[in-house]
């Protein structure tokens, strides 16, 4: 007991002193993974060590390959920071150490699952009876609601997927759109989608799928049934699909729409920036992400479905030595054995409230617009995008060389984190507001280190 509680103490003084150097530590990290692996080593030893030696040196150790992305300029992807109230509840989750699948067992962590779901559907405005499934990410969200969707709609045809087999089972399209993220293909191939089961619809300037292009997507289905995913928030742009016209055009073929919020369905807990997700809640079924805009610890992701029902016709385990109540975790996701991701989904909400939800996603796009303003200003520098949520993305007039060049050069900077992409055939840079930290000295120092990188390399 007392090792334990050494070894605690040491976390904390070690973890408290990491967050509190973020504001100048270096973004990026400064030792690469083959450096990584020496510091660490790889012979394991025959004796046992303290357990206090044991995270002080972890923490040593590792201090160089740490990323700053609870820090408040981490841009490179949509990876949020992580709340107070949030990370302190995860350390209560660890010290917990509760099995969250069943309502039976875990009585304490299992409803606080259920009522932070239950407010993420409020706040989201997606129907109240819809099932909420705590899974690790975006990825497995898609997962989990992709494979209930397909056995759904053989359902409304009369097909037992669970009786008859993926084999046997009419083909079910998949109709995508041409900007869609990359989880939702690799989602597809472990569901046994093959690339001739796509049906891509066309996109306009900003990543968003058209009507016209859905029509002609619905059309080459045909008769056979249909799957069609939309997304809120592209993770170039930050373009939302216009979904109060798609899904009532999906709704007359009987197809089954999923949104793809992972980061963009936290829109819609916003008065200011609503108008982006109107119609979302008519769909089926919705991805989204806690440790993306929620700023909760990785990980946490949400599958959630309109019927319950569906999710449990794919999902439930059986075993007799189970307990089930009439909605178990276990149900919704695919995980019998899983930590309590969903209590800093609790805490978060609990310590923002309502207001403070809609503030946290309101700044995000602030720092956004800011930050478009301040590159609008730089000599040479192109935004590629329409800036109506919380992507940037930029380019230098000089060409994919020189924006490649300037993506390196941000990293090695260490200010800020940005990372290099490809739109419509063409070298961008990605930024991406995600984090409660950021403030507007953030966002100054972050284009003053862009405007004097791109100077050196732009040879002016």
């Amino acid at each position: 007991m007392e090792e334990r509680e050494r070894a605690l103490r040491a976390a904390f003084e070690v973890a408290s002193g990491f967050l509190a150097g973020l504001p100048d530590r270096p973004v990026w990290p400064r030792a690469s993974f083959d450096d990584m692996l020496g510091r660490i080593g790889d012979v394991l030893s025959e004796h046992s060590t303290d357990a206090e030696a044991v995270v002080r040196g972890l923490a040593a150790a590792a201090d160089p390959g740490l990323v700053a992305i609870p820090g408040p300029r981490f841009f490179g992807f949509v990876i949020g920071g992580t709340l107070p109230a949030a990370l302190a509840a995860d350390w209560l989750v660890s010290a917990w150490d509760q099995n969250s699948g069943s309502s039976t067992m875990t009585t304490a962590t299992v409803a606080l699952e259920h009522v932070a779901g239950r407010w993420i559907l409020d706040l989201l405005g997606l129907p109240t009876a819809a099932s909420v499934g705590f899974v690790t990410g975006a990825q497995v969200s898609n997962l989990v609601c992709l494979a209930t969707a397909r056995a759904a709609v053989l359902r409304r045809r009369g097909v037992d997927l669970a009786r008859v087999g993926a084999a046997a089972a009419p083909r079910v399209r998949l109709v995508v759109g041409e900007h869609r993220h990359g989880s939702i293909d690799r989602a597809a191939r472990v569901l046994g989608f093959g690339t001739d089961d796509l049906v891509v619809a066309p996109a306009d300037g900003e990543g968003r799928m058209t009507a016209d292009g859905l029509d002609a997507a619905l059309e080459t289905c045909g008769d056979e049934p249909a799957v069609v995913v939309l997304q809120a928030g592209e993770v170039h742009t930050g373009a939302f699909d216009p979904f109060a016209e798609l899904i009532p055009r999906a709704g007359r073929t009987d197809a089954w729409v999923h949104v793809d919020g992972a980061f963009g369905a936290w829109a819609a807990a916003s008065p200011r920036l609503r108008a982006l997700t109107a119609g979302m809640d008519g769909a089926d079924s919705w991805t989204t992400d806690a440790h993306k805009t929620l700023n909760v610890p990785y990980d946490c992701g949400m599958a959630i479905v309109r019927d319950p029902a569906d999710s449990i016709a794919v999902l439930r385990a059986g075993g007799d030595y189970l307990m089930y109540a009439s909605l178990d975790p276990w149900d919704l996701t695919p995980e019998l054995s899983r930590r309590a991701r969903g209590v800093p989904v609790w805490a978060a909400l609990r310590s923002l409230g309502r207001r403070g939800v809609a503030e946290l996603v309101e700044r995000m796009h602030a720092n956004a617009r800011a930050l478009e303003d301040g590159l609008r200003a730089l000599p040479g520098v192109r935004i590629e995008n329409d800036v109506v949520y919380t992507q940037v993305m930029l380019s230098l007039e000089d060409g994919d060389a020189a924006t490649r060049a300037l993506g390196e050069a941000i990293l090695r900077d260490g200010t800020a984190a940005v990372t290099g992409a490809e739109w419509r055939g063409r070298a961008v840079l990605r930024c991406s507001m995600s984090s409660w930290a950021t403030e507007p000295a953030d966002i100054d120092r972050t284009v003053a280190a862009i405007g004097r990188l791109a100077a050196v390399i732009r040879g002016s």
